[in-house]
């Protein structure tokens, strides 16, 4: 039996009936609204503006469009490529031509932007009903490109981040990265600004460690078990090798909590 755009969905906890399919194209002006369209060199800002309006006439569009809009890019006649997931918070303006609608990036299938690419049976129609869209047949799943390993003196992930680089083959490489070495890390709460100062040492590499936060946010620390991760940011102070001594690791550990207060001021108890 062929794979369909439904199995995809319903993997990242998407029900058809929420949700409506969009196929853009590249032209230089929307043939409804008369603003400027999208090109291969389009910004994801720009896709996603113009996305967000959508022309009244004609009414093809639905008075009260779903949640979830899967938008693809037009790849041939019969090819559509994902571009991403939105969520639809809700139109926010409507002069009577045009409508327009709070649109954010949701983390859905996230893993397969520009990787998924579906039949589109129907070359011009350029929006379907959900249900009519998971029935399309996936046509190629392309392997992810590699992202290149920046340097642990540069790496800074919020939350999603992190669970992708821990899940996700095209950060293999930061995954060895992180796996050969031990050492002190920062945990920052974005809503607050206060930090959380640790440490991986002995056994423990860092990739160890975060994939304990990637799992259940808080990695067996009392100190998180409270705090929502959803806007936690981990970055890494210092590097250690392995071999290096537990004594050495615990001293750099203190020094950082007592520099950046972590005690006083931040989420660290001891």
């Amino acid at each position: 039996m062929a794979l369909t755009l439904d199995v995809i969905l319903r993997s990242a906890g998407i029900d058809s009936v929420d949700a409506q399919a969009i196929r853009h194209a590249f032209v230089r002006e929307h043939e409804d609204t008369g603003l400027a369209g999208i090109h291969a060199d389009s910004t994801d800002e720009e896709i996603l503006a113009y996305t967000s309006q959508q022309s009244t006439k004609p009414r093809i569009f639905p008075v009260d469009p779903p949640p979830i809009w899967v938008v693809f890019i037009r790849e041939g006649g019969d090819r559509a490529r994902l571009w991403s997931v939105l969520e639809n918070r809700g139109e926010v303006s409507n002069d009577g031509a045009l409508r327009t609608f709070d649109l954010v990036a949701s983390e859905h299938l996230a893993d397969l932007g520009n990787r998924l690419v579906i039949g589109w049976r129907s070359p011009r129609t350029w929006r379907l009903n959900g249900p009519t869209a998971a029935g399309y047949p996936v046509m190629e799943i392309a392997d992810a490109q590699p992202v290149p390993f920046p340097g642990f003196d540069r790496l800074v992930l919020d939350r999603p981040q992190l669970q992708a680089v821990m899940r996700e083959h095209r950060y293999a490489a930061w995954r060895t990265a992180l796996s050969s070495v031990v050492g002190i890390y920062l945990i920052t709460d974005t809503r607050d600004g206060r930090k959380y100062v640790g440490k991986a040492d002995g056994a423990e590499s860092i990739r160890q460690r975060w994939s304990a936060y990637a799992a259940n946010g808080h990695g067996g620390n009392v100190e998180l078990r409270n705090v929502d991760p959803t806007s936690f940011r981990y970055s890494i102070l210092r590097v250690f090798d392995p071999a290096t001594p537990t004594r050495v690791i615990d001293e750099a550990e203190s020094h950082f909590k007592h520099a950046l207060d972590t005690r006083r001021h931040g989420l660290n108890r001891n």
